[in-house]
């Protein structure tokens, strides 16, 4: 009876184990490599020239939730405007040219949301004990024009030099967070407010 050879199918070449280790190997190490090969890119070319916010942002710090007048005689506190993003512009009632300007930019600000302007609120702080111009008032509807004079509301908006150079925003928590500089750049105001409204999960 024939034998059989355990030799028989030994013929065959074994697959070259060495070389496929040492590949795997390589694609190993290259996988580990490639976040502090991309880090070390980012860094040293790929670094923003500078903050990407057009504002300066503020220490949060809630507005006083006091209760103030709308020139309607309505009552009026910021602490019912949370859940939207507040822009808010501090003038007196004659409303000089930069008031005008800021409420403009405001006005258009809300406007270019689209289906989320609903989503921002805007506020004039009569900082005087006069009425507000009608006429001007009238060019900004849903513009909420609240007098304010002598508030400790008025003394939560720091300033450099006055209050009325700027816009601040108010996030929907009911916390001062940013001011614009003095005579903005619409279109940073724009990219800003752009910018939180897209990013914010509040509705």
């Amino acid at each position: 009876m024939p034998t059989l050879s355990s030799n028989a199918n030994d013929q065959t070449p074994a697959p070259n184990r060495p070389r496929r280790n040492r590949l795997t190997l390589w694609l190993v190490l290259a996988l580990c490599a490639a976040p502090v090969v991309a880090s070390f890119v980012a860094y040293y070319w790929l670094q923003p020239s500078g903050h990407v916010n057009y504002g300066e942002l503020l220490t949060p710090q809630p507005v006083p939730a006091a209760t103030l007048a709308g020139v309607d005689t309505r009552p009026f506190s910021f602490a019912d405007l949370k859940g939207s993003w507040v822009l808010v512009s501090i003038d007196g009632s004659a409303c000089d040219e930069r008031c005008r300007t800021k409420l403009l930019y405001m006005r258009q600000v809300r406007l270019a949301q689209g289906k989320n302007s609903d989503r921002i609120e805007r506020v004039w702080l009569v900082n005087d004990d006069m009425f507000p111009n009608t006429a001007v008032v009238g060019e900004h509807p849903g513009l909420r024009v609240v007098r304010a004079p002598g508030s400790a509301v008025l003394a939560a908006f720091p300033a450099p030099t006055t209050p009325t150079a700027h816009i601040y925003v108010i996030d929907p928590l009911g916390n001062l967070m940013m001011r614009f500089p003095e005579n903005p750049d619409p279109r940073g105001v724009l990219k800003d407010v752009s910018r939180l409204v897209r990013y914010s999960d509040w509705k």
